[in-house]
């Protein structure tokens, strides 16, 4: 890859530079654009009017509906990488830190759609750092000393790509605001900074514990700019299901173009596991589940009987605690083994299993397998799945191609504890097959600090020891529960603190490395700190229902209050 990289100062020379080298790596156009117009959607979706120029930097005909569609699929490349990206580096492809660059790329011009806005530039560097993280592997516990990011030739390709994107972050967003007819600033209402509601995977559903990045799910109907969950018109289905069997077939074709390249090992995997902070009995339970197959391998390969035991895993814990870094492991450990054939990760949730006609949700949930077969399909929040005819035909279909795949599918379902296992025990047929329960513990403050200290490092920034001060301030003042965001609280921090520093540097013309480089105690002010802005104040008490639904104690009062006023009026009649 050459070294003297032109940056395109525009989302349409982004996409074109994207898609050579999409084709050079035998990825799908169609997948590779709609990734990366979802990932430009998503780092410009907090500007006002981006959607209008998204609109026509990717070729027009579209709505704002589609923009936001785009948005919400791609909210977790703010912080992970693409399907395709996370593909190439499990294959440990060539065109890894090309592709990685080309979407850094698309990143960084994505700032320029729209008004301009602070947490546009934070969005732009986390999701930059993201993509080309995963090309250049992940931050050890302890990040080693290095010379200043590009004064040293022999740093690793991937690395000198991610200090150039960082350096070059105020240049680039400058030229590309150059080009709008109004350059004026103008902020949205409230907050720039503020990190934003979102939903439960805003602004990115990872897990950056060690500095790496978790892969995310296969897109569902990038393409055509369908929501996942919207009712679709069965006469509809038949182009639907050829598009995904072409994607599909790209991403098989994607996934063995580089077999002959060396894959981790099991000791390398499992060395990245016990790198991860906290998760002490998590990593045991790997570890001993990890043995159990390599025993079991052995006793195959000496003609021995080995009983069928179920590989499937059920992960329980609140928000970021590290369920989908752990299960990216898992596939690449039981790929290692000799378990699963390819060892990638896909994840999804109800939205993209469920269908808006009976019949339809069970090619969709049998599309999603598909993609997942040979690896991982990991579930979040699955038990949003009972209660409806539409979850009971995706949780049917769902146990008929685990039953059919056995001996090359895993699927972990993850989410809360107390609402996972009524849905495991409400369904025989997944209780049979889900045997193996693993509980993620919340973090401690300390792990926190260490976990924020692991994505600094990670997306080449500094912190001192005054603003590990800052950060544990905040932690210790925000409430925790089954609401806290855990790792993902302390990601979104540090996504509002990099999008503040950009805002420090846009008036300054030369700004030095150290400059940057250096987070200050002033980009994490206490007064705009929140929790994750999910379901529920962050403050209100939280029950479980019998149907295993989260509840706060507003709705509690609000039923009760309601109950009491029905109970009157039936006594007046």
């Amino acid at each position: 890859m050459s070294t003297d990289h032109t940056r395109p100062t525009t989302l349409s020379a982004a996409l074109a530079a994207l898609l050579e080298v999409a084709a050079s790596a035998g990825v799908s156009q169609d997948v590779a654009r709609a990734e990366a117009e979802s990932l430009a959607a998503t780092v410009a979706e907090p500007a006002t009017g981006a959607y209008v120029d998204w609109v026509r930097e990717t070729g027009g005909g579209r709505t704002a509906e589609d923009f936001m569609s785009a948005a919400s699929r791609g909210r977790r490349y703010r912080g992970a990488p693409t399907p395709t990206m996370a593909q190439l580096t499990l294959t440990r492809s060539r065109y890894a830190p090309e592709y990685a660059r080309a979407l850094a790329d698309v990143a960084m011009a994505a700032v320029g759609l729209g008004a301009e806005n602070a947490r546009v530039l934070g969005n732009a560097t986390t999701a930059a750092a993201a993509q080309l993280g995963q090309a250049a592997g992940p931050v050890p516990s302890t990040p080693p000393s290095v010379p200043a990011p590009g004064s040293a030739p022999d740093l690793p390709s991937a690395e000198r790509l991610l200090t150039s994107v960082m350096n070059e972050l105020k240049d680039v967003s400058s030229r590309i605001r150059g080009l709008r007819d109004d350059p004026a600033v103008r902020l949205p209402s409230g907050s720039a900074f503020d990190v934003g509601d979102g939903d439960s995977h805003a602004p990115g559903a990872f897990d950056l514990t060690t500095g790496t990045r978790s892969a995310p799910p296969l897109p569902t109907n990038a393409a055509d700019g369908a929501r996942p969950g919207d009712q679709v018109d069965p006469a509809a289905a038949t182009d639907s299901e050829t598009r995904t069997e072409t994607e599909t077939e790209a991403e098989a074709a994607t996934a063995t173009a580089d077999d002959t390249e060396p894959v981790k090992t099991v000791e390398e995997l499992l060395a990245e596991l016990d790198e991860l902070v906290g998760l002490t009995e998590v990593k045991a339970e790997i570890h001993r589940q990890t043995a159990v197959l390599q025993v079991e391998r052995k006793r195959v390969e000496a003609g021995l009987r080995s009983p069928t035991i179920t590989r499937h895993l059920v992960f329980t814990g609140n928000p970021g605690t590290g369920k989908t870094t752990v299960a990216r492991l898992v596939g690449g450990i039981y790929r290692a083994v000799g378990l699963l054939s390819k060892g990638q990760l896909v994840e999804v949730d109800r939205s993209e299993l469920v269908a808006g006609y009976l019949g339809q949700t069970a090619m969709k949930t049998a599309e999603v397998c598909a993609s997942a077969k040979g690896g991982v399909l990991f579930i979040d929040e699955a038990y949003s799945l009972g209660g409806d005819q539409y979850g009971r035909e995706a949780i049917d279909t769902l146990v008929k191609e685990m039953e059919d795949n056995r001996d090359d599918l895993v699927v972990i379902v993850a989410g809360y504890p107390v609402p996972m296992e009524l849905f495991i025990s409400e369904n025989p047929g997944l209780a049979s097959r889900f045997r193996t329960h693993i509980e993620f513990p919340d973090y401690t403050e300390d792990e926190l600090v260490a976990i924020f200290r692991l994505m600094v490092a990670g997306a080449d920034y500094d912190a001192d020891a005054d603003v590990e001060e800052r950060l544990t301030t905040i932690v210790e003042g925000t409430p925790k529960g089954p609401q806290f965001g855990n790792a993902r609280f302390v990601r979104n921090q540090l996504e509002a603190a990099i999008g503040r520093h950009a805002w420090r540097l846009r008036d300054v013309d030369e700004p030095t490395i150290e400059q940057l480089r250096t987070l200050v105690v002033d980009d994490f002010p206490i007064e705009l700190t929140s929790p994750q802005g999910e379901t529920g104040g962050p403050t209100d008490a939280v029950e479980w229902t019998a149907s295993g639904t989260m509840e706060t104690q507003d709705d509690v009062s609000r039923r009760d209050a309601e109950e009491k006023d029905a109970d009157e009026e039936g006594g007046d009649g």
